[in-house]
């Protein structure tokens, strides 16, 4: 099974998007400037994506902890499509993988060509849509309420088949 994989990131700074109010009552987000952030790994097939969230930045232990979690939630032999970023390529990933005895298959993606993965229209969407205007009072908070959008996502089987329609790739 084919799994295109990505990361990115939230913060407990907001998405500001445009929105509605009464004439004359202009809405403000108030927030300081002293935020953590929330990394965000998330794994596309054609029917499903799967995710974790982790404090801080994702690295090569996070990496492989996402992709053991992705080998007992699909049971099949995977072909892993990502991105070069040295997370990707590090030692430590490398020698998990060559544990496996090539039950995970890589390919990477050419550079800089975010547009060739699917997974990156995920992030497009849940920012600007699904948390836009949210404001943290804190990180739990932060947390909770993403990993409760990117679930109510992974509900909606046409906007599944949307982020496969935004790549630019010939399926």
């Amino acid at each position: 099974m084919i799994v295109f994989i990505d990361e990115s990131g939230f913060s407990e700074r907001p998405t500001v998007a445009r929105t509605w109010a009464r004439r004359g009552q202009t809405p403000i987000i108030q927030y300081c400037f002293n935020w953590h952030q929330l990394s965000a790994i998330a794994g596309l097939t054609f029917w499903n994506f799967y995710f974790r969230l982790f404090p801080g930045t994702i690295n090569s232990e996070r990496v492989i902890e996402f992709l053991k979690a992705l080998r007992t939630q699909i049971k099949r032999p995977l072909l892993i499509i990502w991105d070069r970023s040295q997370t990707h390529r590090s030692r430590l990933v490398k020698k998990f993988l060559e544990s496996l005895d090539g039950e995970l298959q890589l390919e990477f993606l050419p550079g800089y060509a975010p547009e060739l993965n699917p997974v990156e229209a995920i992030w497009a969407h849940v920012k600007p849509h699904e948390m836009a205007n949210f404001l943290a009072e804190n990180f739990a908070q932060l947390n909770q309420f993403a990993r409760n959008r990117l679930m109510s996502m992974q509900r909606r089987p046409r906007l599944i088949a949307a982020f496969w329609k935004q790549a630019e790739l010939a399926l």
